[in-house]
């Protein structure tokens, strides 16, 4: 077997084919979806020499197992997790050349949540709207992977990777995440807004590529009721009727109901895609 493809030996928890994502289409209740931690993706490709943009796999926990049917190069990145090749150790965050039929283990993430396998050429499934983006919430894109599913790969590129063991930044003990308040701030009293800035929340096991959930001190409302459906961007901070803020992600919808009191960092998002739940997180307002 020579085809440029890889079949799923193991999918794992939930693995799913993820590129940098379909913006744009919010207009049209499309959300953007894309890789949790975009940075990893980035450094993955051009590790591989691939388009920064090239589709990848992206991991929940428990990893996935993989069997390329050609000889191709790939990596592994994101949260740290053991890799082996046809049972024998390899890197995690360099390139691994890989022969065809070798058995590709990528295990559970030992810090961190999401792990990503990149190869060279990229993960080619056919784009939708721009994007081989799987998106949980519209159906959107690939299915999440599942035993014996077949993927192909695209054509690697002629040129070598320039850089072979960057750095990569580890999954932080405490996820800090930059604010800015609004839109909805007045809906909240100012005891609500003062515990938003000063106290600490955990990650909720039911957080998802929807949205990071929190456990912890509800905040009070200062109006009731419900607003009319709006635009949700990415990063808002929804607080549904239990009070507890909600972090949306990448396969947010596009709008929503609940008030929004603050909208996250872009740039702090991706910390937020590898915590795991239990991790303390905090708000910090910034102007």
């Amino acid at each position: 077997m020579t085809d440029r493809a890889f079949a799923v030996v193991r999918a794992g928890a939930l693995t799913t084919v993820q590129d940098l994502g379909r913006a744009g289409h919010a207009h049209l209740g499309v959300p953007r979806s894309g890789a949790l931690d975009p940075g990893a993706v980035r450094l993955l490709n051009r590790l591989l020499g691939n388009e920064e943009g090239a589709a990848v796999l992206e991991t929940t926990l428990t990893g996935c197992a993989v069997r390329p049917r050609c000889a191709v190069t790939l990596a592994v990145g994101g949260a740290p997790c053991p890799v082996r090749v046809e049972g024998r150790p390899a890197a995690w965050g360099a390139p691994v050349r890989v022969g065809p039929g070798r058995l590709v283990e990528v295990g559970t993430a030992v810090r961190g949540l999401r792990s990503y396998v990149a190869f060279a050429g990229g993960v080619a499934v056919e784009p939708v709207l721009g994007s081989r983006s799987t998106d949980l919430l519209s159906g959107l894109g690939p299915a999440p992977l599942a035993d014996g599913a077949v993927l192909p790969l695209g054509a690697p590129a002629a040129v070598p990777a320039p850089v072979d063991a960057p750095p990569w930044p580890g999954p932080r003990d405490e996820l800090v995440l930059r604010v800015r308040l609004g839109p909805r701030e007045r809906w909240f009293t100012p005891a609500a807004l003062e515990s938003l800035a000063t106290r600490a929340w955990w990650v909720s096991p039911a957080s998802n590529r929807i949205g990071l959930r929190t456990e912890g001190p509800p905040l009070e409302r200062a109006v009731g009721g419900e607003l009319p459906s709006e635009g949700m961007p990415l990063g808002a901070v929804q607080v549904p009727p239990d009070g507890r803020p909600v972090v949306f992600l990448a396969d947010h919808p596009t709008t929503g109901g609940y008030p929004v009191v603050a909208v996250v960092r872009e740039a702090d998002l991706a910390a937020a895609a590898q915590a795991v739940p239990g991790t303390v997180v905090r708000f910090v307002p910034y102007r």
